[in-house]
């Protein structure tokens, strides 16, 4: 009975968070739309998710972001959606394959990458004032790593063309993605992570046992 109260408590949590990443990836804040790609703001309930629940909640939660982030570039399409919808796929199915891995498995990586993070962190005895930030900013950056390093080494020709540029030239863009809009998605995770995190971490000590 215990055990099932604790894995009902755990399901119910999951879903509230997934709710929240829908929520959020169908706001303006939570996709804010550039001139040439959308920065999204979605990646930290992955991160604070993985978190408080671990790496299979931070998963699982990084799967739903992908999902959303997938049906945001079929339905309201950017000049790289190629490289985020299967449907939007320029190369047929091996694009299709591609751009599945982009939108969705990026997005996995995470939660599980933040989730195992926050795990080390706690073994090392880091405190959470270092922890948090440390691990809000590594999850954002592995949000923007995966999904530009990924378009860089299966779609640099498919890029280049979308921004009518050389092939050669699409590392300095995808470095110029990282550092303009990367980064600064990055710190904000950080700062954002670390002060919710804190919040959360003390207003639900169930979640602090847990993670």
């Amino acid at each position: 009975m215990k055990k099932m109260k604790k894995d009902t408590r755990y399901l119910t949590s999951v879903a509230l968070m997934a709710a929240i990443v829908i929520l959020l990836a169908n706001t303006p804040l939570g996709m804010i739309q550039l001139p040439i790609i959308k920065a999204t703001t979605v990646h930290i309930p992955v991160i604070l998710g993985a978190i408080l629940l671990g790496p299979a909640a931070g998963a699982i939660l990084g799967a739903v972001f992908g999902v959303c982030s997938l049906i945001s570039n079929t339905m309201a399409p950017t000049l790289l959606s190629f490289a985020f919808s299967p449907f939007m796929s320029m190369t047929g199915i091996p694009g299709a394959l591609k751009a599945l891995w982009i939108s969705v498995g990026c997005r996995i990586m995470i939660g599980v990458t933040a989730g195992w993070l926050w795990i080390l962190l706690k073994k090392l005895k880091v405190d959470s004032l270092a922890a948090l930030p440390i691990t809000g900013f590594v999850g954002s950056m592995t949000n923007t790593v995966f999904v530009m390093g990924s378009i860089y080494l299966l779609l640099a020709r498919e890029y280049a063309q979308a921004r009518s540029a050389a092939v050669d030239a699409v590392w300095g863009m995808i470095m110029a993605t990282v550092t303009g809009s990367g980064i600064p998605e990055a710190v904000a995770a950080a700062v954002l992570v670390a002060v919710i995190g804190k919040v959360l971490l003390q207003a639900m000590p169930y979640f602090a046992k847990s993670a």
